[in-house]
């Protein structure tokens, strides 16, 4: 797998998103995405746990037996789990109430585990901790746009309560998209999420096929002026 930094930002923010692309933790993306607010902590919260875990990973792979490779980082990874949990607890209560129950779901994210197995297990540390990183901050991103949907559709507003995990500082980002808006229930419950996220993986497919031809057609042109310029 690639060490290049340019390479391992464009796979995680986009080209092989946990959400967009690769399909992975559509679990918790479904259960807590009612708010843009509830997905930016849970992204955050699995992202503090993906840098790390796959700093730790990456430090043990040469001492830790094949044999006993999965025990050991579940073991690492529930451990983290454990530790943000209580964070979250101890300091933002108030979100903690509403996600608490899906913190702990953390540990069996596939996604968590798949980036320790299959990246940091076989590099070193700083292009594991940029992999863990840039692939918590894409689920992140899926995350805060999955909810940022269903809550504008499902309540007319985004962002709401996000003084509850970011402080009064940042009380400017709860806006109210829909003045006098009476709600959209379906949004806010599961079906509404099934609906929202096949829009928007939809909408990745024809943006990737339409900047694909994009560069078709760009490549062909120089081609066509390369060959001008020789023949001339």
């Amino acid at each position: 797998m690639s060490t290049d930094y340019k390479t391992l930002t464009r796979d995680g923010l986009w080209d092989n998103n946990v959400v967009f692309a690769q399909g992975l933790a559509l679990c918790p993306t479904l259960a807590v995405t009612s708010t843009a607010t509830n997905g930016l902590g849970m992204g955050l919260a699995t992202t503090a746990v993906l840098v790390v875990s796959n700093l730790l990973v990456s430090s043990v792979r040469n001492i830790v037996s094949p044999a006993v490779r999965i025990p050991v980082y579940i073991v690492l990874i529930a451990t983290l789990v454990t530790l943000v949990d209580m964070a979250l607890n101890a300091w933002v209560h108030e979100l903690y109430k509403v996600l608490g129950l899906f913190i702990a779901l953390i540990v069996v994210n596939c996604a968590i585990l798949g980036r320790a197995e299959s990246y940091a297990s076989k590099n070193s540390l700083i292009p594991s901790m940029v992999d863990g990183l840039m692939m918590g901050l894409g689920f992140t991103l899926a995350l805060v746009i999955l909810g940022g949907v269903r809550e504008v559709l499902g309540s007319g507003t985004l962002f709401a309560s996000a003084s509850l995990l970011l402080g009064k500082a940042f009380s400017f980002m709860e806006l109210t998209i829909i003045p006098g808006y009476k709600g959209f229930l379906l949004m806010i419950l599961p079906p509404g999420g099934f609906m929202a996220l096949g829009f928007l993986l939809a909408g990745k497919r024809i943006l990737d096929k339409r900047t694909a031809e994009a560069r078709e057609r760009k490549a062909k042109h120089a081609a066509e002026q390369a060959l001008a310029g020789d023949a001339a």
